[in-house]
């Protein structure tokens, strides 16, 4: 006979066996890690070419933070609820029904972290194939190899994915503040470069909109924390705070990196630059150094990648802690203590992105309307929680309820209007993937009828009723 217990409010699920060892730095710089990576050396170039004025691209990267900064707001209050592995699939079944927590949990899993996977791969694989004169068979037999890669080190231990992110965020940090601080006072730069004007009728909403495309790809990361709560001590406290001071630290440097990028190259050298960051060291160190810059963007590009293998398959294995995914996919590895399964099924989903888009730009788009669709979800299910639960116990209540969290909605909204009508192939291809999860949720909604389980069952006082393990697991 199946058994049953009551989830007590922000407690874990009782069938999750993975071990709350991430202190408050692990998460932060885990949130560090996520973030800071390919975008900022990659991506300037191209908001450049849409925003060919200093004001206008320092105003895009600060508004990237803002819209940042408004959904880490309501992820805040919502993984301090919630301190469970898997996110917004949570949130959205807590919130809705579990139809759009799974449609969610699915799109982010395939399209978000799996999406950003093979986008991390295919840049660190393009960056070392221009220096060592690869063809693209090289390039993506690259990608596809340091994706297995990655999944294996984090398949072995959570605890030392976690001390890799540590290390390789501090020397992140370490190296940019070093650039931000020494570019300047090269002189090679000039400082009239950051009052230019653009050209009149050269910035259109559209561009605008289209810009915080790669600079929402930049931030990508900010929520990290949040999908592996329930492996984060005092999730309560330490959840917000790691949002917080995690996403504090990547917009200071994004926008002082970004103004030294303006004081080093001309704006036509700007535009369009593959490769910002060692445009930006050639330019103000001279040769060795841009060389230099050029390597740690690699090394930067993979802890990144390292992070997001980390974080991703957390989804997964909540879904199927529910039955809501293929069975064993909740499986702990034994010695590990590893979501193990779900690991290499994230590393399958990566491959077969690379296979199919294969190049960094077309990933980038895919990926990035993905987070919007889910980021926007998130915010609605904070609005229909504070209606649904009001007496549940909120270790944090997000600021600027609910004007803030509002114009985020709009905000986001416009951004995906803008991003439809610039990319429509790849977006297309997200909203695909989300619509084409409902088939599947009626099928593992089948299943677990046919066990004699129900889907979210709950008590008198509204609290989630979840099934303790089947029998034969």
């Amino acid at each position: 006979m199946l058994a049953v217990v009551t989830e007590n409010p922000g407690s874990g699920h009782p069938r999750d066996h993975l071990v709350r060892e991430l202190s408050l730095l692990d998460a932060s710089m885990l949130v560090v890690a996520s973030v800071i990576g390919a975008g900022i050396f990659f991506t300037p170039g191209q908001v450049a070419e849409l925003l060919p004025a200093p004001g206008w691209i320092m105003a895009a990267w600060t508004t990237g933070a803002i819209l940042s900064l408004a959904g880490a707001l309501a992820n805040a209050e919502l993984g301090a609820m919630f301190p469970r592995a898997g996110g917004d699939y949570v949130y959205l079944r807590e919130a809705f029904h579990p139809v759009a927590g799974f449609l969610v949990g699915w799109l982010s899993f395939f399209a978000i972290y799996a999406g950003t996977v093979a986008a991390l791969a295919s840049a660190l694989a393009e960056g070392l194939g221009e220096r060592l004169g690869w063809g693209n068979g090289a390039i993506l037999g690259c990608a596809l190899g340091v994706t297995v890669a990655t999944s294996a080190v984090n398949y072995v231990s959570v605890r030392w994915g976690a001390r890799a992110n540590n290390f390789t965020s501090a020397l992140k940090i370490l190296a940019l503040v070093a650039f931000v601080a020494l570019g300047p006072f090269t002189g090679a730069g000039d400082t009239a470069r950051l009052w230019a004007v653009a050209e009149p009728g050269a910035i259109t909403a559209l561009n605008f909109g289209q810009a915080l495309s790669p600079i929402l790809f930049t931030y990508l990361g900010w929520n990290a924390s949040v999908y592996v709560a329930s492996e984060i001590r005092s999730p309560s406290r330490n959840v917000p705070r790691s949002l917080f001071l995690g996403l504090g630290i990547c917009a200071g440097i994004y926008l002082a990196v970004n103004a030294v990028y303006l004081y080093a190259l001309p704006m036509e050298s700007l535009m369009g630059a593959a490769d910002t960051g060692t445009a930006a060291g050639l330019a103000l160190f001279g040769e060795w150094a841009g060389n230099w810059v050029g390597i740690f963007v690699l090394i930067s590009v993979l802890g990144t990648l390292n992070a997001t293998v980390l974080v991703g398959p957390r989804i997964a294995y909540a879904m199927s802690l529910d039955g809501l995914f293929p069975g064993g996919v909740d499986r702990v590895h034994s010695v590990y203590g590893t979501p193990s399964t779900a690991i290499v099924i994230q590393g399958l989903a990566a491959v077969g992105l690379l296979l199919v888009l294969r190049s960094f730009p077309a990933v980038l788009e895919f990926t990035v309307f993905a987070i919007v669709l889910a980021t926007m979800a998130d915010v609605l299910a904070l609005y229909r929680l504070r209606a649904k639960q009001p007496d549940r116990p909120r270790p944090y209540r997000a600021w600027g309820y609910p004007w803030v969290p509002g114009l985020y909605l709009v905000a986001n909204f416009a951004i995906a209007v803008a991003m439809l009508v610039g990319n429509p192939k790849e977006c297309l291809i997200s909203f695909g993937l989300l619509v084409a999860g409902l088939p599947f949720y009626f099928f593992f909604v089948a299943g677990r009828r046919a066990k004699g389980e129900y889907a979210q069952p709950r008590n008198p006082d509204g609290d989630e009723i979840t099934e303790m393990e089947p029998p034969g697991r």
